[in-house]
């Protein structure tokens, strides 16, 4: 038998990131698997209610709870999320970081961006003064 290249699959225990509606942005956990095309939710500790969610307005992300059994509570889940540290270990995700640099750049204002502008401009040419000095040693 091979070895399959796809390590994310939609199963209990599995944190998902919500795509769209007025919880896009958080991540949540799956409680139950309805059908081919929907699952229960639930956030305990990002603030989402327990609810059935489409398959196409998530996303899969690495991060997988382990003990959780199918259609488990609240309580339980929030245990198990609070024990195993869900939401730092989102935090510190590499996709957590840049989703939230992004959201930061784009709630810049004008003189923000103006200031990002001239940090960049001070670092190329710190950059470019040290490859300098590199190539004349």
């Amino acid at each position: 038998m091979t070895e399959s290249n796809f390590k994310r699959f939609v199963e209990v225990g599995r944190v998902v990131l919500l795509k769209t509606g007025p919880y896009a942005g958080k991540v949540a956990i799956i409680a139950e698997i309805i059908d081919h095309n929907r699952a229960i939710i639930d956030g305990p500790t990002t603030s989402v209610p327990r609810q059935s969610y489409p398959y196409k307005h998530l996303t899969l992300t690495p991060i997988k709870l382990v003990g959780i059994p199918r259609g488990a509570g609240t309580g339980a889940i929030r245990k198990v999320a609070e024990k195993e540290a869900v939401s730092e270990k989102w935090e510190k995700s590499a996709w957590a970081q840049k989703r939230a640099a992004i959201e930061k750049r784009r709630s810049l204002n004008d003189f923000g961006r103006f200031s990002v502008l001239l940090a960049k401009k001070q670092r190329r040419d710190l950059v470019r003064k040290a490859v300098f000095k590199a190539k004349k040693a």
